[in-house]
């Protein structure tokens, strides 16, 4: 059993602030699972109500990253490189997470590993072999995709899933993801909210959701969020379609979707609106 000491928490997102940009770097394809309500907005952009709740955590300058937690007794290095967990046999309803990885400034971090592991239905751990463990990379846009099953409970400890996350060549987040409206939250020392992850019934078991923020610095672009530079002809107010071409700090981008430009959606910040090229 995972143990520290920690006060417990009240299960609700602490009220944080966000740069817009976050409503807007989505997949930029219907394939992948991580928009889960649809139109461009981020994994945790929609509760499972369809209320607005704020991101977990934002990014914007001054705000905390994603928080760190215990390791607990059951991390084995080595694991395997797969976005599933899933083996013949296994038992345990369907679970998949979705979500990106960012940096201090907002952008996608390309290349960050992630690796998982948690218990079984049961509440148990494999420490023998590599059961419901694995590791996978983010893709250029920074999004990653895990699945596995939903984990079981043991005593003390709330359902839970065990994560490290590295961006290349920077520090190791270890940390864990949560389950909305678990009664043992309310128990559990080491629970903590902004960790919780958006969880819904999907098609064939359940679909959850979750955006990581590093503690990793980066240039949000020529002239910063927002601010204009030269070799722009992109400007916020105004009513792109999918097609249009603009430039911007002297590059060309093509839109991907119809969208109304505003602060934080320029198109380096973007790869969801807008593509280089």
């Amino acid at each position: 059993m995972d143990s520290e000491t920690h006060s417990p928490h009240p299960e609700h997102p602490r009220h944080v602030t966000r740069k817009t940009v976050l409503r807007a770097a989505v997949a930029a394809t219907a394939a992948f699972p991580v928009a889960l309500i649809g139109g461009p907005a981020l994994a945790r952009t929609l509760g499972t109500t369809g209320a607005a709740v704020p991101l977990t955590p934002s990014c914007d300058d001054g705000d905390d990253p994603t928080p760190d937690q215990i390791e607990g007794p059951y991390f084995k290095p080595n694991s395997p490189q797969r976005t599933s967990l899933l083996e013949p046999g296994l038992p345990g309803t369907r679970l998949t997470v979705t979500g990106y990885v960012f940096g201090r400034a907002c952008l996608p971090v390309a290349g960050a590993l992630l690796d998982f592991w948690q218990a079984d239905t049961d509440g148990t751990y494999d420490n023998t072999g590599f059961r419901l463990r694995g590791h996978q990379y983010t893709d250029s846009r920074g999004s990653f995709a895990l699945t596995t099953i939903v984990p079981g409970l043991y005593p003390g400890r709330t359902r839970h899933i065990h994560v490290k996350v590295q961006a290349p060549g920077r520090p190791v987040l270890t940390t864990q993801l949560y389950f909305p409206n678990e009664p043992r939250n309310n128990t559990d020392t080491i629970f903590d909210p902004r960790l919780l992850m958006t969880v819904r019934d999907g098609d064939g078991g359940r679909e959850a959701a979750f955006d990581f923020v590093l503690d990793v610095p980066q240039d949000p672009g020529p002239g910063g969020p927002g601010t204009p530079s030269p070799g722009t002809t992109w400007a916020a107010g105004t009513a792109y379609k999918a097609g249009d071409r603009v430039t911007y700090g002297g590059r060309a981008y093509v839109c991907l979707q119809a969208h109304t430009a505003q602060p934080g959606w320029e198109p380096p910040s973007v790869p969801a609106l807008w593509r280089a090229g």
